[in-house]
């Protein structure tokens, strides 16, 4: 069940002895995207590092994990259909030929692209994603660029934001995609549904 404002989120539990420990981002979806695409359970995931684990707070500690402070959390994964072709990520997606021109798409389950907080009002255990869909002056870039560090690039009147549980982006050319920090295709369709519950995250 998502979280609900005002509820605690996670319980107290230790890293189970078949969980996975992942350090990043794409170590996280290379242990969930196999596992998702031949219909298995997926692994309990104990996040070291990442942008998903700075979001829910991760302290690194891999002893911890094996103890009774750990903190065992309900995290949403997110499924995508890059011109049809199925895919799985943990903490974002972004669609992009430059940073420094065309049209950029970022797509949110984390708050954070390493040291940029892209979505601030993000939430991994919502049911929901943040969309940010804009294409800057090289001017408002830079200007956005200096603010991403506090999260305060949003509300711009050049970026598109929405909250969705699933949605659809059609771009005008075959665009490089970028899942978890890794770059995996390229596409002109990407469709984004949200698996609300579908992992648990221990830190």
């Amino acid at each position: 069940m998502t979280i609900e404002k005002g509820q605690p989120w996670g319980s107290g539990g230790s890293l189970g002895p078949d969980g996975t420990l992942v350090r990043t981002d794409a170590d996280a979806r290379a242990a969930i995207e196999p596992r998702r695409r031949a219909g298995e359970p997926l692994p309990e995931l104990g996040l070291l590092g990442g942008d998903l684990a700075r979001t829910v707070g991760a302290r690194g500690d891999e002893g911890r994990l094996r103890t009774n402070e750990a903190v065992r959390l309900p995290v949403d994964l997110c499924s995508v259909l890059l011109d049809g072709r199925q895919h799985w990520f943990v903490a974002h997606l972004v669609a992009r030929r430059s940073w420094w021109r065309g049209r950029v798409v970022a797509i949110m389950n984390a708050q954070w692209i390493g040291r940029w907080d892209i979505a601030p009002r993000s939430h991994p255990n919502d049911g929901l994603v943040d969309v940010f869909d804009g294409d800057l002056s090289l001017d408002d870039r830079w200007k956005a660029r200096r603010r991403l560090a506090t999260g305060t690039h949003v509300p711009h009147p050049g970026i598109a934001q929405q909250r969705v549980a699933a949605v659809q982006i059609d771009l005008d050319r075959a665009t490089p995609i970028w899942l978890d920090g890794e770059r995996v295709a390229t596409a002109r369709q990407v469709v984004v549904r949200v698996e609300p519950d579908a992992l648990t995250c221990v830190v």
